[in-house]
């Protein structure tokens, strides 16, 4: 079972970056488990004198860490706020380098800004790209997809039903899922079973 963290970049839970990833759980196969993370607004601001060896580490910061740690992979869903991450999900990633959460942690994102941002939130991703090359971890870009959401695609209940669009939605999340497992079996390498010195075969 592979285990992908879901990180909206919006505090706000109507958003339409939530409803990409309340559909990607959704629509999980069949060995993917999903798990929402939903506390980026109560995070602490991130302080390094709070993050010092010693220091008592905030609970909420504790469990932020502890569902990165937890995860084999990341999905980030973001908007673009005044041409750059959200304050929030950056604060969020200050918070993992002090622990190496994400570093060699395979991670991916669906950009979802819809057809009136104007610069598709392009801008929002690189500074993403940015940071978490800082941070170390491994940029899927076979998983990074542009799958723009108008709110007229969300439904009642909360979940993206657009056909062409849960396509992507699925399609990223399967290709991170997949990146994984083809990184761990190349890791792992073949296994040989080791012949005894009589054997001829």
């Amino acid at each position: 079972m592979i285990t992908v963290l879901l990180i909206s970049g919006s505090s706000r839970d109507g958003s339409t970056n939530a409803a990409v990833l309340r559909t990607a759980a959704a629509l999980a196969p069949a060995g993917v488990r999903t798990v929402l993370y939903a506390g980026i607004g109560e995070l602490p601001l991130f302080n390094p004198d709070d993050d010092r060896e010693g220091a008592l580490v905030n609970p909420r910061v504790a469990a932020m860490r502890a569902a990165v740690a937890d995860a084999d992979a990341v999905l980030v869903c973001t908007p673009e706020y005044a041409g750059a991450l959200p304050a929030a999900l950056k604060n969020l990633l200050e918070w993992t380098i002090g622990d190496a959460g994400t570093y060699e942690k395979p991670v991916a994102w669906i950009n979802a800004a819809g057809p009136a941002a104007p610069s598709g939130a392009a801008d929002a991703h690189d500074s993403l790209r940015r940071v978490l090359g800082f941070a170390g971890a491994e940029i899927v870009e076979s998983a990074c997809v542009r799958a723009p959401i108008a709110r007229a695609m969300v439904g009642p209940d909360g979940l993206v039903h657009d056909p062409g669009a849960r396509e992507q939605i699925l399609g990223a999340l399967t290709a991170l899922a997949d990146h994984f497992r083809s990184a761990t079996a190349e890791r792992s390498g073949p296994t040989i079973t080791a012949r005894p010195p009589w054997s001829s075969g």
